[in-house]
């Protein structure tokens, strides 16, 4: 989910992570347009990458994503291997598509998504920023798609999280994105599940379990306990698990958490919704 990540530096990024992940399979929320206001800069002055950067962090940080996204790819143009750049602007696209109601405007906003992040990895592959913000646009992307396509990409963004953890173990945003991932196998029926592992080439999916899920997502709760998205995203598991009172717990800790991550007002709403439906 992402959110970190986590990434997100790692914290910023984690907030991002509902996380990314409803992943290959299609079950998170989709997100807000947010105000854009890019910077009057004149034409004689020249802003380095590094600058724009640091623009578009203050302008994430206000969860005024559009502006953000402007500015980090200003700064991948000004310097196409700056890696910050690239996986930040990975984030802010990944944050502006989930609830963008215009499809073919989803569309691009996962695919610039995807190639920013992929971009990232080949500047830099031993960080995890990069395969964690790909595992994410891979994860919307297949949203899309049909089944067939979306185990495909399922398998792909369990790959792309295990690398961010292996390279980062407590990578909030990556454990959010696993913790979901476990979920989403988990609701789908069984006879789905053994024909994706039949004839789709999605073995992995044996590996899936309510436990799994719960533990990502508490460590993820763990590690960033004011990051709405954990919080929401655990009591979800917690309710398809069957464990009723956590997941009351966690729907309030969910809406005690600051409005910090782009789409937290959504997410606070549908935290609200669901604890009210809750039985």
């Amino acid at each position: 989910m992402p959110t970190y990540t986590t990434s997100f530096s790692a914290a910023r990024a984690t907030r991002r992570v509902a996380l990314g992940v409803g992943l290959a399979l299609g079950l998170l929320p989709a997100s807000v347009t947010a105000q854009a206001v890019t910077p009057a800069l004149s034409s004689a002055v020249t802003v380095s990458a590094s600058e724009l950067v640091a623009q578009g962090d203050r302008e994430s940080a206000a969860r005024r994503t559009t502006a953000a996204l402007g500015l980090y790819e200003r700064a991948v143009e000004a310097d196409p291997r700056h890696y910050a750049a690239l996986w930040k602007a990975a984030q802010e696209a990944v944050d502006l598509g989930e609830f963008e109601r215009d499809a073919t405007r989803r569309t691009d906003l996962y695919a610039r998504a995807t190639a920013y992040a992929t971009r990232a990895m080949a500047v830099n592959a031993s960080d995890a920023e990069g395969h964690f913000h790909l595992a994410r646009a891979l994860g919307r992307t297949a949203l899309a798609l049909g089944p067939r396509e979306r185990v495909k990409y399922a398998v792909d963004v369990r790959s792309h999280a295990l690398e961010a953890l292996r390279l980062m173990p407590r990578h909030a945003g990556a454990l959010h994105v696993m913790g979901v991932w476990h979920a989403e196998v988990m609701r789908l029926n069984g006879l789905t599940r053994a024909v994706a592992r039949t004839f789709m080439g999605g073995q992995v999916f044996s590996t899936a379990s309510w436990g799994e899920a719960i533990r990502n997502l508490e460590q993820a709760v763990a590690l960033e306990p004011n990051r709405l998205v954990h919080h929401l995203d655990l009591a979800r598991i917690y309710r398809d698990a069957g464990r009723t009172a956590d997941a009351r717990s966690a729907y309030a800790a969910a809406l005690r958490a600051p409005l910090t991550d782009a789409n937290d007002g959504v997410y606070r709403l549908n935290a609200d919704d669901e604890l009210r439906k809750l039985r």
